[in-house]
C-alpha cells in the first residue's frame, strides 16, 4: 500500500523532452554526453521483455552518479549507483568525496515517480556507505523508504526475480549490513577497477569481464563498471576514453541477442545506451 503522508515529487519524462536545454560548454556524442539532458528518451524499453525472463538475464544500462537521477531513469538507465553519507540519522547522497547537494528521500521520491509514471520497469540501485563508517544505515534506510517510498515498493527477497516479479519495483543491491532488504551486493558478478592505473588496463578489466557475462551462469547477474577515477583521470576524462572503446566493441555485437548484463557508466552518449537496450531484443 502506498503511504499517504509520502512526499510526492510530480515529473514526467514526457516534460523533460519537451523542455530540453543545455548550460555552458558541454559534449554530447554517440558515446559521451556530458549535457545537462539525455539526447533521447528510453522509459519503457523493458515493456516487450518477456515476463518469464530472469532479471540476470537482461542486458541494462547503467550509472555511477553523473547525470541527473530523474534523467538518467528517463534515458533508460535503470542502475544506479547510490552512496549515501550517515550523520546523525540523514543520509546524504556523495559521489567520492564530492556531496550531490541531495538527500536520500530525494532518490527514492525520484524513483517512486518513475516507475508510477512506468510501472513496466524496473530500478536497480546499489546502495552502500561512504565517507561514514557507521556500519549502521540500515535503520536509517527503512526510515527514508517509509517515509518518501512505500514499503511494497522494494523487492522483499535475496532471490533473482523474473523481470514479471521485477515490473514496478525498487531492487536493493544492498551493500551494508542488516536484515535482507533486497539482493545481497556481492552476490553479483562483479568487474569494478574503480581507480584504474591505466586506461588499457580498465579497458581489459571491463572487455574480459563483458565476455564473462555474455557466456556465463544466467541465473547470476554480472556487473561490468566501465566507470573509474584516479589522481590521473577524472570521472570524465576517463569516461572520454573508454567510452567510445565500449561503443566500438558493442556495436560489433549490433543485431544479436546478448547478455552483457548490467554496464555502469559515466557520462553515457544516447547511441551507446540504445546499444546495450537493444541486446534484450
Amino acid at each position: 500500500m502506498y503511504n499517504n503522508k509520502l512526499k510526492k515529487k510530480t515529473l514526467h519524462c514526457r516534460n523533460i523532452s519537451d523542455s530540453k536545454q543545455t548550460f555552458g560548454p558541454a559534449i554530447q556524442t554517440p558515446d559521451y554526453d556530458d549535457t545537462s539532458m539525455p539526447e533521447i528518451l528510453n522509459p519503457s524499453w523493458m515493456t516487450t521483455i518477456p515476463d518469464v525472463y530472469s532479471l540476470s538475464d537482461v542486458t541494462m544500462p547503467g550509472t555511477h552518479n553523473t547525470m541527473a537521477l530523474y534523467m538518467a531513469l528517463c534515458a533508460g538507465i535503470l542502475f544506479l549507483d547510490i552512496r549515501v553519507r550517515h550523520a546523525k540519522g540523514n543520509l546524504s547522497i556523495h559521489h567520492g568525496i564530492s556531496y550531490k547537494y541531495a538527500q536520500f528521500g530525494d532518490v527514492l521520491m525520484d524513483v517512486v515517480a518513475f516507475l508510477r509514471e512506468f510501472p513496466s520497469e524496473t530500478v536497480l540501485m546499489r546502495l552502500k556507505e561512504e565517507l561514514s563508517n557507521t556500519q549502521d544505515i540500515y535503520v536509517a534506510v527503512v526510515r527514508y523508504i517509509n517515509e518518501y517510498a512505500h514499503w511494497d515498493l522494494l523487492w522483499h527477497s535475496h532471490e533473482m526475480p523474473s523481470m514479471g516479479e521485477a515490473r514496478g519495483k525498487l531492487i536493493v543491491l544492498q551493500d551494508f549490513t542488516g536484515p535482507d532488504l533486497g539482493i545481497h551486493y556481492n552476490s553479483l558478478d562483479i568487474a569494478d577497477d574503480w581507480k584504474p592505473e591505466e586506461v588499457e588496463k580498465k579497458w581489459r578489466s571491463v572487455s574480459t569481464h563483458l565476455e564473462a557475462a555474455a557466456v556465463g551462469n544466467k541465473n547470476q547477474m554480472f556487473l561490468t563498471y566501465s566507470s573509474g577515477a584516479s589522481i590521473l583521470a577524472h570521472p570524465n576524462a576517463l569516461a572520454r576514453l573508454i567510452n567510445p572503446r565500449l561503443y566500438e566493441y558493442l556495436t560489433g555485437y549490433v543485431g544479436q541477442r546478448k547478455r552483457f548484463g548490467i554496464v555502469a557508466m559515466d557520462f553515457p552518449g544516447a547511441k551507446l545506451v540504445q546499444t546495450i537496450i537493444g541486446f534484450n531484443y
